[in-house]
């Protein structure tokens, strides 16, 4: 495996391009307390989720879960999905990922390419509900008993963390192990509290934030739907095990109309497409920053990029049919942008 750290000037596995993401100083206070953002979107599939699909396979292979010729399973939103795809094409294995529609069209091509099965829990049946707990269960079942067939369980594989010990790792090498706050969307956890952890290690005083849709329980009720794909814990669904609320100092919650407002807004205001979770981490973020101490250093956990939303989050039509529009909220997003920017 390449360290994630150094990389060669020309790589033979498409896995070997994983790691190493820019950091982007997306604002900075008038007390020079600055926003970088993490764009995990420079890594393969788009996504930091690739990170975490390649460890969960590395140790199933290590233990002897995974052999010559094995199947890989598991219940994807999408960005999951396209990492284990990759891995799946590059080692020989046969993928099949259990979606509900509230997955982006374009993750669900980006698999369906790349040879993956794809199977829908809700095949039939209209509406953008989550199906997260009816996918869990249709892929455990579709997994049992079956030989060299291996299903990942994102939410409950420990590995899924260790994948992202590397992002804590470039970010304390990039800024010298000066960081004060990480920031970060909270859906299986492996993400925030992989990265936290590693991160923690070496920088002392790290404050940690995790933040969820409104209508997920992680951080507490009340529970409802919301169309933030990728993150939070719908009402019915099981807190993942690798939500490590010893490493959350505080969890925090933002709405959708919030959350995709101001991914539309850095897009407008900066040229950079981040995905509609990673608006709410910023949004967030964005409201956290004057109140930093001087010359703090805060770091976004951005999971990935807008591409995939051409036909939601950067949708007008999509958004008005679901009442998500606000051109109000995204006014003052970018007024708060440009005021930042300013500094």
């Amino acid at each position: 495996m390449t360290d994630a750290l150094t990389r060669p000037p020309v790589v033979t596995r498409i896995t070997d391009l994983i790691g190493r993401t820019p950091l982007f100083e997306l604002a900075r206070a008038d007390n020079g307390a600055r926003l970088l953002l993490k764009l995990e979107m420079f890594n393969p599939t788009g996504s930091a989720k690739i990170r975490m699909a390649r460890q969960m396979i590395d140790d199933a292979e290590h233990r002897g879960d995974l052999r010559d010729g094995g199947h890989i399973i598991e219940s994807t939103s999408g960005n999951t999905g396209l990492g284990l795809a990759v891995v799946a094409a590059e080692r020989g294995y046969r993928f099949t990922a259990v979606v509900d529609r509230h997955a982006a069209a374009d993750k669900l091509r980006g698999m369906k390419a790349m040879g993956t099965t794809l199977v829908h829990v809700d095949a039939g049946t209209d509406g953008d509900e989550l199906h997260t707990a009816a996918r869990e269960e249709l892929a455990e079942d579709m997994a049992r008993d079956k030989d060299n067939t291996f299903f990942t369980e994102q939410h409950n594989n420990p590995s899924n963390a260790v994948g992202y010990y590397d992002v804590g790792r470039e970010i304390a090498q990039a800024l010298d192990h000066r960081v004060d706050v990480l920031i970060g969307a909270v859906g299986t956890g492996g993400g925030l509290c992989g990265t936290a952890r590693e991160l923690k290690r070496t920088v002392p005083g790290l404050t940690v934030i995790g933040v969820e849709p409104k209508g997920s329980i992680a951080f507490g009720p009340p529970a409802h739907d919301y169309y933030q794909s990728g993150t939070g814990t719908p009402e019915g669904a099981t807190i993942g095990l690798l939500v490590d609320y010893d490493l959350i100092d505080e969890g925090t919650k933002v709405g959708d109309i919030e959350a995709f407002a101001t991914a539309r807004a850095v897009a407008r205001h900066s040229g950079l497409l981040i995905g509609g979770s990673a608006g709410g981490v910023v949004h967030d973020a964005l409201a956290r920053l004057p109140h930093l101490a001087p010359d703090s250093v805060m770091v976004a956990f951005i999971n990935d990029g807008g591409e995939k939303y051409m036909d939601t989050v950067f949708n007008d039509e999509w958004m008005t049919a679901r009442a998500l529009l606000d051109p109000a909220v995204e006014a003052e997003v970018e007024e708060t942008l440009t005021k930042l920017r300013r500094n």
